[in-house]
């Protein structure tokens, strides 16, 4: 990568500058340069890389959950204190094709910490070895079976929520269209931190900006969508892109987080003004300074565990049904879109 790679425009974090010298020193082959074997090795390596001191709960225990094409491995959390408790299916990142519950342990065990809530982390199929569907069918079979099982599992039923970054941010929103458009379970609030949510027109301003030098690229957004799509117009189907759905209405509440310098920062935040104008009750908070995946870097970006603090509080908010004062106070910008 040549040294004008960063084309800084804004005033970038001090943590997140030093982070990608570091990377850029390192001389690193690029993750979109990887096999898929590669990239998924790569991705657990650089999650405990970064993601800090795990926080203790009360019980960590992998779980499966029965599906139509066999079982899917999650991994459920629980918080210390009085069942039943609330829960959020939280659903990883990655592209659609790299991730696991494993590079995700430390957030899930954040949320179930400060949330106080119960979380089930899904494991589901990967591309390019399962294309679009699987993905979503995978996640949405898991918030049936969360749903169904809640007494089993010491879960309050009225209070699920489901949310997850990037890919898994977008798998959470088109839950959320699957549930209302199936009269599904009922989803308390669906938590999406910087996802992607036009796949069909990813040439965002913030795409084109920022796609080179931020960790995250534009080569590597354009090798995911490749794997992920095996068939030709499968990216406009609203529940491979919910931007594209042409009703928002009668969603669940959503708490949206993006970063500055993030390719996907545009389609976060278009999204949240479109369920707004929806009439859905709506917060996004943009973390100035800010890359792609920063959200589980705890280890090493202080705003990090700020973003966080704040994505528990949300979820506190949405399970005690107060959802008016999503104003994430505590974080570097917030409220640009509240509701």
């Amino acid at each position: 990568m040549s040294e004008n790679a960063y084309r800084w425009s804004g005033s970038i974090d001090a943590e997140v500058k030093d982070l990608l010298d570091e990377v850029q020193a390192g001389n690193t082959v690029p993750m979109e340069d990887l096999a898929v074997d590669e990239m998924r090795r790569r991705s657990l390596v650089d999650a405990r890389a970064t993601c800090g001191e795990p926080v203790a709960v009360n019980q960590v225990r992998d779980i499966v959950i029965p599906c139509d094409h066999g079982d899917v491995r999650a991994r459920m959390y629980t918080p210390k204190g009085t069942a039943p408790f609330p829960a959020l299916l939280f659903v990883h990142g990655g592209g659609f094709i790299t991730c696991s519950v494993d590079t995700h342990d430390a957030d899930c065990r954040s949320l179930c910490d400060g949330a106080k809530c119960v979380v089930v982390s899904v494991d589901y199929r990967l591309a390019p070895e399962h294309p679009f569907p699987a993905a979503i069918d995978d996640v949405y079979r898991a918030l049936e079976w969360v749903a169904s099982n809640a007494k089993r599992l010491n879960i309050d039923a009225s209070r699920i929520a489901i949310g997850g970054d990037s890919a898994g941010g977008n798998l959470s929103a088109s839950a959320c269209l699957i549930a209302r458009d199936r009269s599904g379970p009922a989803i308390r609030c669906q938590m999406l931190i910087y996802p992607a949510t036009n796949l069909a027109h990813p040439e965002t301003s913030s795409y084109i900006r920022y796609g080179e030098g931020y960790l995250v690229t534009r080569r590597f957004a354009e090798r995911c969508l490749d794997a992920y799509f095996d068939a030709e117009g499968d990216a406009r189907n609203p529940y491979a892109s919910p931007f594209l759905a042409a009703d928002l209405s009668n969603l669940p509440p959503a708490f949206i987080l993006t970063a500055e310098f993030d390719i996907v920062r545009d389609d976060g935040e278009a999204y949240a003004a479109r369920l707004k104008d929806s009439g859905v009750p709506t917060h996004v908070s943009r973390y100035d300074g800010m890359i792609h995946g920063f959200f589980s870097m705890t280890g090493v970006l202080s705003r990090a565990r700020v973003a966080q603090a704040d994505a528990a509080a949300a979820l506190r908010a949405a399970f005690s049904e107060d959802t008016s004062d999503w104003t994430a106070s505590r974080s570097p910008k917030a409220g640009i879109g509240g509701s």
